[in-house]
């Protein structure tokens, strides 16, 4: 198995740690500490050893932020974890706040008293975030202090070690383009920037860079590492040569100077010295490193990683992975929901035995890497909880008259799969059904567009919604995602929410879709699928080129939840052409029992 069920959780350990820490801040001369969730390389996940918003609260969602004062402390989180939070974190000791609503800044500056010293670790902060904390101290006469050693980890006396995962090599095959080949792109777009070299942070993009993969973070085959990109002089790769084989180191060496991550801050004062241009993304690279280069007089360029939108564009060969790694997942998922059905009828089924059975029949492939993110598993009300992970504490019977959601996906080297499906056990309520098809009209609404070139996701998002907002219905989450090719399950730049990227949508970016709706107490509802982005064909006495979306994923959609006369016989019609598509795509691999199942579960509305 690659999701355990242990109670990682436990809220009535927080007052203490809070506690602890306090006194250390005391100690150390400060008023209050920020504590997020990230690591030195501003990853949306982090390995164990850096996980100390949830050592600290409890909480173990993948975005927040706590802020301790003398007085008061608060944890921060986004619409996916309002419920969460207050499951997992002591509420006495830290009030839970909205990420998005009430920024921790905003926040701060509420509680802040003049003179006070708010301390925070330059590694875990990146450029953007700590000008809005600095202007927040500013305004209430207070000052923000970068810290030389983090108090957290003095009180943190059993942390674990940092991770030490091997590197493997992404083979050319499946990445579709040579390192050497990358590092000329990434060059050429830091010479179009005006800047002589660009630091490189984020562990997915090192890892698409050199072709490389590892096993540092859950879920994510990335090596933790940093990266120079220089120009006219060799990449410089930092990285703890214990993860290295003598055949990568060699393939490494044959692009790039390759030294241990102590090495990388003094890297840095070579790539600044003199005056010397380089660019970084204050979104995603940390201010310890922005102050180290300025201290050594350089010119600080700052834009997007450069490698953020090559990566998020996918080539023939990437694209041809994924093609073939959602039809192996496909087969798994429809054997897995036919299995479901039959497991439920029997009335002996929890949310752990789901969960085990759907790795199993994705293992069973003979592929499986590892699993792309911890499955939520949510039965009944539990489903209501939007990044809801299933525990030994908190495992749930699927009971007849509920709501089935299972969000799951898949890591294979040719790609990364990420699919959610609602089934009901039993009768499911006209309720139910009336939320399920207005969710699903918003999913296939999106699924269908056809938009102009330079359409954001910020701009498609809408589609999603409104079917729900004409119930007066919404749901607190983006409705799509980037997804990398066996790398990370979440990927920007470009994504589809109300606050969406800027980044235009590009022919070979994948994005989900994924709308919902979820009652608090009752039951959740989401039904996901990825796309491909590819160009369009421009309507008769259209003027502008267009684009569309291609469905990656591979799997029907529940019938007995779809009420048909609440959907226009368009999207009806694209329904029945996409499960007639997953139809003809899994039943060569699929037998006996399962393709009885696939071919019932895939009958047209139409007739």
């Amino acid at each position: 198995m690659f999701q355990t069920f242990d109670d990682i959780a436990d809220p009535t350990l927080g007052a203490g740690r809070l506690a602890r820490l306090r006194t250390r801040l005391a100690a150390d001369g400060l008023d209050g500490f920020l504590v997020p969730r990230s690591d030195e390389h501003q990853g949306e996940y982090v390995a164990r050893s850096s996980e100390r918003l949830a050592w600290l609260t409890g909480f173990t969602g993948s975005a927040g932020m706590a802020v301790v004062l003398p007085e008061v402390a608060a944890i921060f989180v986004d619409g996916r974890y309002t419920l969460q939070v207050r499951d997992q974190v002591d509420i006495a000791a830290f009030e839970p706040r909205h990420l998005i609503e009430e920024p921790p800044p905003q926040w701060l500056a509420r509680h802040l008293k003049p003179g006070m010293r708010i301390g925070y670790d330059g590694m875990l902060h990146t450029v953007a975030g700590v000008r809005r904390f600095k202007a927040a101290c500013e305004a209430a006469g207070a000052t923000l202090v970068a810290v030389e050693a983090n108090p957290l980890d003095a009180v943190w006396t059993d942390r674990p070690a940092p991770p030490q995962g091997a590197v493997i090599l992404q083979p050319i095959e499946l990445a579709g383009e040579t390192a050497a080949a990358k590092l000329e792109k990434i060059e050429a777009l830091v010479a179009e920037a005006g800047a002589d070299s660009a630091v490189l942070t984020l562990p997915d993009s090192v890892a698409w860079l050199f072709n490389i993969r590892g096993a540092d973070i859950e879920h994510n085959p990335v090596p933790l590492s940093f990266a120079v990109v220089r120009r006219g002089a060799r990449p410089q790769l930092f990285i703890d040569g214990r993860k290295l084989s003598n055949a990568v180191r060699a393939a490494l060496e044959d692009v790039a100077e390759i030294g241990e991550p102590d090495a990388f801050m003094p890297a840095l004062d070579e790539a600044g010295r003199g005056g010397a241009r380089v660019l970084l993304d204050p979104d995603w690279v940390a201010e310890a490193i922005r102050v180290r280069l300025a201290t050594v007089g350089a010119k600080i360029v700052e834009g997007r990683d450069p490698v953020l939108l090559p990566k998020a564009v996918k080539n023939a060969a990437e694209i041809v992975g994924t093609r073939t790694a959602h039809l192996r997942d496909g087969v798994a998922v429809a054997r897995y929901l036919a299995w479901l059905d039959r497991t439920t009828a029997a009335g002996d089924l929890d949310e752990i035995g789901a969960v085990e059975a759907l790795e199993r029949f994705r293992a069973e492939g003979g592929l499986l890497r590892d699993i792309s993110f911890p499955s939520i598993s949510g039965a009944g009300p539990n489903g209501a909880i939007v990044h809801y992970r299933v525990s030994r504490a908190t495992n749930r019977a699927l009971r007849r008259g509920e709501l089935f959601l299972i969000d799951s996906g898949a890591q294979y080297q040719d790609g990364t799969t990420d699919i959610t499906r609602t089934v009901p056990v039993g009768e499911p309520t006209a309720e139910m059904r009336d939320r399920y098809t207005r969710v699903l009209a918003g999913h296939v609404a999106v699924a269908t567009a056809r938009f102009p070139v330079g359409t954001t996701g910020a701009q498609l998002d809408p589609l999603a919604r409104l079917p729900l907002w004409q119930a007066g219905l919404d749901f607190d989450h983006g409705t799509g995602h980037g997804v990398g090719v066996y790398l990370s399950v979440h990927e920007g730049p470009q994504r589809i929410a109300k606050a969406g990227s800027a980044t235009p949508l590009e022919p070979g970016m994948i994005v989900s879709d994924e709308p919902g709706y979820y009652k608090t107490g009752a039951y959740g509802i989401r039904i996901e699928n990825l796309l491909l982005v590819t160009p369009a064909e421009v309507p008769a006495g259209g003027e502008r080129p267009m684009l569309a979306f291609e469905t990656l994923t591979l799997a029907p959609y529940d019938r007995r939840l779809i009420e048909p006369s609440l959907l226009s016989p368009a999207a009806l019609q694209w329904i029945d052409a996409y499960h007639a598509r997953v139809r003809d795509a899994l039943s060569p691999f699929l037998a006996g029992d399962d393709l009885a199942w696939l071919v019932a579960a895939t009958e047209p509305f139409g007739g």
